[in-house]
């Protein structure tokens, strides 16, 4: 038995079995279930509480390390609550979200109580990727569904996909031999599901992945793992020169959009509504740059705006702005914005000092942090034409995934997986 295991008698083998189909089951069941991220975070906190007299002292032993993550979310949850406490027009489900993701910590304490296998996270992200991108593909090329997003928004389907396929180029390092065709198998998955919803923002995040790999390429070891990483720009060039995937023709739509919007054509298109929601983000945001605002009041002002002639009348019809800062901004003022940015600067510095500190580091180290940075860095890169975190499930699903990287992380530096 291993050494670290047996100071814990109580971690048994029907215990690590269900710590590792748990988080499996967190990235596997979050596209093809309405209740599935909901329900991972539930069994994370009851399993927080079963081992707590483990679970706690591990945390609080790594609290140097983990800090500024903590702090940037415990900051947004105590802005969300005094925002909802002083202003009446801001509902109590304003405080929800930050809530939940503020308690997906319990999934750190239990990464670091119970050591789950890190495969075990990269089978559920591999087998996530593939449910997903046969759900897209069947809904887009069988029955014939021009944006498929399977039980969410298609954009919300495809960016989370992606995130998925990428995070498989690290788990890469995890696999030995003919084993690594999984993970890659992962990341064809997940570009063909981005591909077959239509969504425009995951090559946002396709060009940072690749300026990552640019940078860290050298830690994944092995001609494999380099052809994985390169089989990306291949299967994606390939995509633009297909017809039958429409990536082509969604891009050149795109910049059609653009021209139009410019040169005083239709703002009434994929790409103007998004132009004429950030100017809007923009001036409503200058209106009351430190003060947090409510639904009603944001609909009162834009409102304004239209009458005026300033902004078009679709705008009223928006249920958010198209891009997470000018969300933020618009809603929560700077303050919210500087909250909302450190839950991705701080995790994204967290995973850059496990790589740097420790270069000559087992893969296991390497490819949880390299994961961990596909993941905020993917996030990032969406919400610059979307609201990712508006989704509560997308929301979670960074949260958990993000926690259980870190403890994995932690896990692997001090070898005990």
């Amino acid at each position: 038995m291993n050494k670290t295991l047996a100071r814990h008698p109580d971690v048994t083998g029907i215990t690590a079995f269900a710590v590792n189909c748990l988080v499996f089951l967190l990235p596997f069941l979050t596209l093809i279930t309405n209740a599935g991220v909901g329900l991972c975070s539930f069994c994370f906190l009851l399993a927080a509480i079963w081992c707590h007299r483990r679970g706690l002292p591990e945390f609080r032993r790594h609290l140097n390390d983990i800090r500024g993550v903590l702090t940037a979310f415990v900051l947004a949850f105590l802005l969300a609550g005094v925002t909802v406490l002083l202003h009446e027009g801001i509902s109590m489900r304003n405080w929800e979200k930050p809530s939940r993701m503020l308690f997906a910590i319990t999934a750190l304490i239990v990464v670091l109580a119970l050591r789950p296998a890190r495969k075990a996270l990269w089978w559920g992200l591999i087998g996530g990727a593939v449910a997903g991108a046969c759900v897209a593909g069947y809904q887009r090329w069988v029955l014939g569904i021009d944006r498929p997003g399977g039980l969410m928004n298609a954009i919300t389907f495809g960016d989370i996909v992606l995130c998925m396929g990428l995070m498989c180029l690290a788990a890469v390092l995890d696999f030995r031999g003919r084993q690594r065709l999984w993970p890659a198998l992962g990341v064809v998955a997940g570009l063909v599901g981005m591909v077959a919803t239509g969504t425009r923002g995951g090559w946002v995040a396709i060009i940072f992945s690749a300026l990552l790999f640019l940078k860290y390429g050298h830690f994944l070891r092995g001609r494999f793992a380099k052809a994985a990483a390169v089989l990306v720009a291949v299967l994606m060039i390939g995509a633009y020169f297909v017809p039958q995937t429409g990536v082509s023709e969604r891009l050149g739509q795109g910049v059609g959009d653009v021209q139009a919007y410019y040169t005083g054509g239709s703002a009434f298109t994929n790409v103007g509504v998004r132009l004429e929601l950030w100017k809007g983000a923009m001036m409503l945001a200058a209106r009351h740059p430190w003060m947090p605002t409510g639904q009603e009041q944001v609909k009162a002002e834009l409102g304004e705006l239209v009458a005026a002639g300033t902004l078009q009348p679709f705008v009223l019809e928006a249920e958010h702005f198209h891009n997470d800062a000018l969300q933020m901004l618009v809603y929560g003022g700077i303050p919210g914005l500087l909250c909302w940015f450190g839950t991705l600067l701080l995790p994204f510095a967290f995973f850059l000092r496990m790589l740097h500190s420790h270069r000559s580091a087992p893969p296991g180290l390497v490819s949880a942090a390299l994961a961990g940075l596909l993941l905020v860095l993917s996030y990032f890169s969406f919400g610059l034409t979307e609201v990712i975190f508006y989704s509560t499930r997308s929301a979670m699903f960074y949260a958990l995934m993000l926690f259980v990287l870190m403890g994995l992380c932690l896990n692997a530096r001090e070898g005990k997986q």
